[in-house]
């Protein structure tokens, strides 16, 4: 029996696995879609997606992805010391439920032309081509297949030391809510946050993050802190992740085969945003993959570097500089007093904004006020 030959295969059909497969489908590649689960299925996120993730989605023709679900306009920070910063966004957000967004996703891949197949890969190889499982073989391989990825422990990458990995929970719980993202910051074990992001229909998803250094977090452990920061009701379908952090990337490929998303830690350090970033390294492994595996990791690192690169640096820098959480009280606080700071740090966190001097300043003007405080 032969096996099924593709130009371009995607292993993982979530927000990076699609976009890369409706990126390489629509510039003329026979896709294959390969995912261990059945659509629609829950996946443990905050569902928030960023304007501009949506941007992302409708260049490759998939512009109703939020479709039913009300904007969200305002954004409410809480600092580690209680600083408060309330502002509306630059550009709405949406919540989508991953359920719903994740499957609107792989429907448009389908509606375009990807061969959609429920598979649970084990091994990629990779010979003259590409052979997964020696089932299907394909001229260039993605693997968008999250923070367990096995497509990057067939290149030799490891998962993120601690550091460089964090740990969340969500679930979801009645909220009269309607308008406003809110995220609450601590000093305890900072960095680390809980939200609340309301959908729209009477509830909200809700969780709570951190920063792992190495030793193991109960759920009991981080279902009280997020009941510390978010008093109320009990959620319901509590679930954790890990989140692979942008500060530890392995290299984007190698050889026919590439990384996107999660597979590819590409989570932002700064917030744990990951959704923008799935669907823009998809797209950009798509196209890639869709002019054939000559040169194709450096056409990808290329178009990576164009796109993110600056971004990447900043969003790093960034999060190195908040480790303190005076630093980060004194963002919030010259977040709170001028509305373009609030701005910067919303699209750096969120998208692929940059600190600029004018957000760094008002920063350091803060950090010196608190400094000269009498006590």
């Amino acid at each position: 029996m032969g096996i099924d030959a593709y130009d371009v295969a995607v292993i993982g059909a979530g927000p990076a696995g699609s976009a890369a497969a409706i990126a390489a489908r629509r510039a003329g590649a026979r896709v294959l879609l390969l995912d261990r689960a059945d659509f629609p299925r829950d996946k443990t996120c905050g569902d928030g997606i960023a304007a501009e993730a949506v941007d992302v989605l409708t260049g490759l023709g998939v512009p109703d992805v939020t479709r039913g679900y009300r904007p969200i306009e305002r954004l409410r920070l809480v600092s580690p010391g209680g600083a408060v910063a309330a502002r509306a966004l630059p550009r709405p957000a949406h919540t989508v439920p991953r359920r719903v967004f994740d499957e609107r996703l792989v429907r448009a891949a389908v509606a375009a032309g990807v061969e959609l197949r429920r598979h649970t890969v084990r091994e990629v190889r990779e010979e003259h081509t590409v052979v997964i499982d020696g089932t299907f073989r394909a001229h260039v391989v993605i693997g968008a297949d999250g923070a367990g990825s096995v497509v990057r422990r067939s290149l030799g990458a490891g998962v993120n030391p601690a550091g460089h990995l964090a740990i969340a929970i969500r679930g979801y719980r009645p909220s009269t809510n309607t308008g406003e993202q809110v995220i609450v910051t601590t000093r305890q074990r900072w960095p680390a946050y809980a939200w609340e992001f309301p959908i729209g229909d009477g509830t909200a998803n809700v969780g709570y993050g951190e920063l792992l250094r190495g030793n193991a977090l109960s759920r009991a452990y981080l279902a009280g802190r997020m009941a510390e920061l978010l008093p109320g009701s009990d959620p319901a379908g509590v679930r954790g992740h890990h989140l692979p952090l942008s500060t530890h990337r392995p290299a984007p490929g190698r050889g026919r085969v590439l990384l996107a998303g999660d597979a590819f830690s590409l989570v932002n350090p700064f917030t744990g945003e990951g959704i923008f970033y799935a669907v823009l390294s998809g797209a950009l492994a798509g196209a890639a993959a869709a002019r054939g595996p000559h040169d194709v990791v450096r056409r990808y690192r290329d178009a990576l570097n164009r796109r993110l690169g600056r971004h990447l640096r900043h969003s790093s820098a960034a999060a190195r500089l908040t480790i303190w959480p005076r630093v980060a009280d004194a963002a919030v606080r010259a977040a709170a007093a001028d509305a373009g700071v609030f701005d910067r740090m919303v699209e750096l966190g969120l998208a692929d904004g940059l600190l600029d001097a004018r957000t760094i300043g008002r920063i350091a003007v803060g950090m010196v006020s608190w400094r000269t405080v009498p006590a």
